[in-house]
């Protein structure tokens, strides 16, 4: 399972899907627990709200993902030294 992990490559592809699922996440949360005025049961209003904390957090984990598989894309850089 951590194979995946291996390659910086599979890790870019792999902190796209967390960020888009965290952006639908996040906006379908929103878009249900502060903008729908239909009628919905306490458990999908409580799970809405859930949605709004879930989603920022998976666009967190997507972020520093991406970050770090770029950083391994990139490779280490010389940075010359001056007298």
């Amino acid at each position: 399972m951590f194979t995946v992990f291996e390659s910086p490559l599979n890790v870019l592809h792999l902190s796209n899907k967390i960020l888009v699922a965290g952006l639908v996440m996040l906006l379908s949360g929103i878009y249900g627990a502060y903008f729908y005025n239909g009628h919905m049961p306490i458990a999908l209003l409580v799970a809405m709200h859930a949605l709004t904390i879930l989603g920022p957090t998976l666009l967190k984990i997507g972020y520093v993902m991406r970050l770090l598989a770029q950083y391994r894309l990139r490779g280490p850089r010389l940075i010359p030294q001056t007298a």
